[in-house]
Formats: structure tokens, sequence, C-alpha cells
């Protein structure tokens, strides 16, 4: 018992002495909107905080698109959301960058980034 009670202490103890980086400010880069859409653009309308479907039924499907895991993923017992974002990329408009859900909640994606780029090719090189 002794044993089981100091390796759940242990594991606490590393849990609380690393929260603190899980948890910090934004990284430079990380702002929701990086550059102006051009007014009648595609992405002039949609907005952060839209879901993937209802950015596709407004401004259509991108050209490519890809998905990655982000460190959340690796995180023990980690079962919210932001464990994988997805890019749309768009040509001549630029990316959109979804968030996926968490556990019980895999088919959502939500909008958290919007970056502008009419040099975007809108394919994955």
């Amino acid at each position: 018992m002794k044993i089981k009670s100091f390796i759940f202490l242990s594991s606490l103890s590393l849990l609380t002495a690393y929260a603190p980086l899980a948890f910090s400010a934004g990284a430079p880069g990380d702002e929701a909107v990086v550059g102006t859409p051009a007014p009648g653009s595609k992405f002039a309308k949609i907005q952060v905080g839209m879901y993937s479907k209802e950015v596709m039924d407004l401004i259509g499907a991108p050209n490519d698109q890809k998905t990655y895991m982000t460190g959340k993923a690796w995180i023990p017992f980690h079962f919210g959301s932001d464990n994988s974002r997805t890019e749309f990329h768009y040509k001549g408009e630029g990316t959109l960058t979804f968030a996926n859900g968490g556990v019980g909640n895999l088919g959502s994606m939500k909008l958290i980034k919007i970056t502008v780029d009419t040099a975007e090719s809108g394919y994955i090189h």
C-alpha cells in the first residue's frame, strides 16, 4: 500500500510542477486573426468560434487540409479538446486552423485562427 501511495504522490507532484507550463500564456503568432480579410472575400464571411461545417456551408470546401497532433495529446489523463488541429487551405485566401473536439465530442472542429494570405497556393507542399 505504501508503494501505491508513493507512486500516486510522486505523479501528483510532477503534475503540479509542470502544470504552469501547460497553462501558460499564448506564444507569439497565436493571434486569432492574422491579417485583414478583403471586403467581399471568403474569409470576410467567417469568424473565430464557428464550427467547420458552418464554415464550409458559408465558403465551400478547402482546396487541401492537414491534421496534426498538439502537445496536449501527450498529457496523461487529458480528456479535453485540442488534442489535434486541422488546417484548411484556401487558394488565394489563406488558412483556417480548427481545434478538434475532445473525448465524447470527436466530430466538432472549432475555428481558432484565421490566417489571411493572398499568396496561399491552396495546397500542402
